[in-house]
């Protein structure tokens, strides 16, 4: 059983908690404190008095200072976009109305092209694409010049507008590699010497045996899509296997993967979320990116 204590001249008082022998002082708040504490109770309230505050059945105190509510705040900001929109009606116009190759041509056009379609690219792309647009494993780069569906105006506005492999847009850009190894098309061996001949192709170390059989392989199973000399076809969206450039990665073990189960990349068709305008800007500034033809 603990001595009782005995409070000594000036000592701060406890609350009379104690736990194996150890007490709990009742210390005092530092008054800067309280006094910070009791301003913040007379800010909150005379803030609750002159802004709108305090929610009510359908809308808001108002203060009295005049202040919009939420519900007016947002129907201003919707105001001052329409205000915009309309300020900007007759160069959208414009700008659905050209022809996709002469829009460059027109400096005033090129100009609110590329700014709006930077916009828009920011808005709804870059997630994707990345914000500089270098792409992302499964997203195309789109700086540089190898395209899979084309990188010319009219290439660039059809697969913005319709997509690609979406089952949303019936012009959605459409094309299906077969899954060689899950589907059982290609057995083991023969996947290993047409990707040792897909390494060959495009400058890699390959076993030159593997990838000898492996030519005879690709042109039996491969060539239709990508070309007898490995190429690609823009048209079906088969991809050039010959360079340095990798969707997914060039390594063995990554082509291999692709050959056995395949890809299939969907892109969505922004026809049913942008303007004609807005998908002819974003048009515009992807082309002028450096990799448009």
């Amino acid at each position: 059983m603990c001595a009782k204590q005995v409070k000594k001249p000036g000592e701060v008082p406890t609350t009379g908690h104690e736990w194996d022998g150890i007490r709990e002082y009742d210390n005092p708040m530092p008054r800067w404190w309280l006094w910070t504490f009791y301003l913040c109770i007379i800010w909150a309230f005379g803030y609750s008095i002159a802004y709108p505050a305090w929610p009510l059945i359908s809308s808001a105190t108002q203060g009295m200072l005049g202040e919009t509510a939420a519900g007016d705040t947002r129907l201003a900001v919707a105001e001052e976009i329409k205000r915009f929109d309309d300020a900007n009606a007759p160069i959208k116009a414009k700008l659905v109305a050209a022809d996709l190759n002469a829009i460059s041509t027109d400096p005033e056009l090129d100009g609110y092209a590329k700014a709006a379609g930077s916009a828009v690219f920011k808005t709804w792309c870059a997630q994707c694409h990345g914000a500089g647009a270098a792409g992302n494993k499964g997203y195309p780069n789109l700086l540089d010049d190898d395209w899979l569906w084309g990188g010319t105006m009219e290439d660039i506005h059809a697969t913005v507008t319709h997509g690609i492999r979406n089952t949303t847009d019936a012009d959605a850009r459409y094309s299906e590699m077969p899954k060689f190894g899950a589907d059982g098309l290609l057995e083991k061996p023969q996947i290993e010497e047409v990707v040792e001949y897909v390494l060959q192709i495009s400058g890699q170390e390959h076993d030159a045996a593997k990838a000898t059989a492996g030519a005879v392989v690709f042109t039996d199973n491969c060539a239709a899509c990508h070309a007898e000399d490995g190429t690609g076809d823009r048209a079906q969206g088969a991809p050039n296997l010959t360079d340095a450039v990798w969707l997914y990665g060039g390594d063995r073990a990554t082509v291999t993967e692709t050959v056995t189960n395949a890809r299939f990349g969907v892109m969505p068709n922004w026809n049913a979320r942008l303007t004609e305008d807005q998908i002819r800007a974003v048009s515009v500034y992807v082309h002028s990116l450096g990799g448009g033809e």
